[in-house]
């Protein structure tokens, strides 16, 4: 594409140089550079592009995107792009360079703490029920409407955000869904790109090493808001907001009368309203009112903050043009979304959950929605990641204690950090009566807890939910919850006429 034709829509920009250049590729990573390609330097936590730019010379770039001015030596050959900002806009030439590919789709995002995984997978199960091929891009994997791929990012750069989206539109597919981090809000993954509908689930602590406080931590979230009201890039974007989360509530007061906007929940001043939430084991129903008219749901889900989640499926839906009957008929043969609130099986009576919860707002409503099952005990398994926000740490342990008969404090992903120490900084937020043990190793904690389980115990291993891997100080290794699980239930099973002999558990 001709540089004249890449930056017809960015503004502002000071050009130094030819502007009849056909750029081949646009990249941000020095390392990547070919002939004719637009280098952009950008200014990361660690590592500045600009460093890299005499780098991405040598290798053949002939357009340097970059927030400085050119050197006065500048080859004649080469084209500078002065920009005050160069995150901005190089997601503004990615849209441009694949041919806006969010025009094309009616493309949802969904962003809040808790939430964004299972409603992305809601949401694109009732596209592709409604609409054959839809699109869907998150932290566990991406399917383009023809092949399923793992994820690297919850949230992709906007280079590559770009070209999946392009994809997806290539092949047939009428709609998307993707999650939006706040780490992608803030380093503009997703500026300048045409959502239909723009899902808030929540706000609760988490990300507060990145973001500092939670009140810039919600700013962030309300940013893309307030930039799709001010810029809706060619649609009528609709917000659709959890008004039963108080910050919720006030960002759906900020955006009235500045752009459409869906209210869910279960207060009464929501437009798509839940009452009469009923759930068993197998499942949940509500009822669903919008507009005067009520609907019956059904979802083989359970979980009060599940039935948020479908809420918001369903009005994200709606703001796609997919009415509430047929998101509702779809929803009824809902997919188990992995390491959401997974069922992972049962022996000897004792039944073995794995939830990614590693919020405490997340972790207390996984452990209250098991313990409303009616188990004979509550067992929770959990720890916390190092190199993380800290000050959640004790929050967690208290979160897990209140709806908990018995934890199992372990690791999580350690990283650099000394498990232990992550441990002592848990417990001190538990009540001085709780009965707990600590068990750094996970595996062994996950076998402990379904070893010593009693028939109509329920298990909870909540942290790390579809990870399939745990990180440490020098190394990372294959690591799944589930297939942990797994082998202890069958493990258990082997043993269960030794269990049935001795009954007293260890907790």
């Amino acid at each position: 594409m001709l540089l004249r034709l890449l930056i017809s829509n960015l503004q502002p920009v000071t050009v130094c140089g030819p502007l009849d250049v056909d750029v081949s590729a646009i990249t941000a990573d020095s390392r990547a550079v070919s002939k004719g390609c637009l280098y952009a330097a950008i200014r990361g936590t660690s590592i500045n592009g600009h460093d890299f730019i005499n780098d991405a010379i040598r290798a053949g770039a002939s357009v340097i995107l970059a927030e400085i001015a050119p050197p006065s030596d500048l080859s004649a050959s080469i084209s500078w792009l002065h920009v005050p900002d160069s995150r901005d806009a190089l997601a503004q030439i990615a849209v441009t360079f694949y041919e806006n590919p969010a025009a094309g789709l009616k493309l949802a995002g969904v962003t809040g703490t808790n939430g964004k995984t299972t409603i992305a997978f809601l949401l694109h199960h009732i596209m592709k029920t409604e609409w054959h091929r839809a699109g869907l891009l998150g932290t566990i994997h991406i399917d383009d409407g023809e092949t399923v791929t793992a994820a690297k990012h919850t949230t992709p750069g906007s280079i590559e955000l770009n070209r999946i989206l392009k994809t997806f539109g290539d092949n047939a597919c009428r709609g998307a869904v993707m999650e939006v981090s706040s780490h992608g809000i803030h380093q503009k993954r997703v500026s300048h790109l045409a959502f239909d509908a723009a899902i808030f689930t929540n706000l609760t602590q988490d990300h507060l090493d990145y973001h500092g406080t939670i009140e810039k931590y919600m700013d962030v979230k309300a940013s893309w808001f307030r930039d799709l009201a001010s810029q809706p890039n060619g649609k009528k974007p609709t917000a659709v907001i959890n008004v039963d989360d108080a910050r919720g509530n006030d960002l759906a007061k900020e955006l009235d009368g500045k752009m459409s906007v869906i209210r869910y929940g279960f207060s009464v001043n929501a437009d798509f309203r839940a009452n009469n939430f009923q759930q068993a084991r197998d499942g949940m129903t509500f009822e669903l009112t919008v507009k005067a008219r009520s609907y019956l749901v059904r979802a083989p889900l359970i979980g009060r903050f599940n039935a948020y989640n479908l809420l918001a499926a369903i009005a994200g839906a709606s703001a796609c043009g997919i009415k509430p009957r047929q998101a509702i008929a779809a929803l009824a043969n809902s997919p188990q979304v992995p390491g959401r609130m997974e069922n992972v099986g049962n022996s000897g009576g004792a039944t073995v959950f794995v939830d990614y919860a590693h919020t405490p707002d997340a972790l207390e409503n996984a452990c209250r929605t098991l313990k409303e099952l009616n188990p004979r005990r509550l067992i929770t398994v959990f720890g916390c990641g190092g190199d993380r926000d800290k000050g959640k740490r004790p929050l967690m342990a208290a979160a897990a204690a209140r709806n908990s008969d018995c934890l199992v404090i372990t690791s999580d992903n350690p990283r650099s950090e000394d498990p232990a120490d992550i441990i002592r900084e848990i417990e001190s937020g538990l009540p001085k009566k709780c009965n707990s043990i600590r068990v750094p190793d996970r595996a062994e904690a996950i076998e402990v807890a379904i070893r010593n389980a009693l028939s109509g115990d329920i298990i909870l291993i909540a942290g790390k939910g579809h990870e399939t891997y745990q990180q440490f100080a020098d190394h990372t290794m294959d690591f799944d919850d589930r297939k942990k699980a797994d082998f202890a239930l069958r493990k258990r099973t082997e043993v269960i006429a030794e269990m049935r002999a001795n009954p007293e558990s260890r907790f």
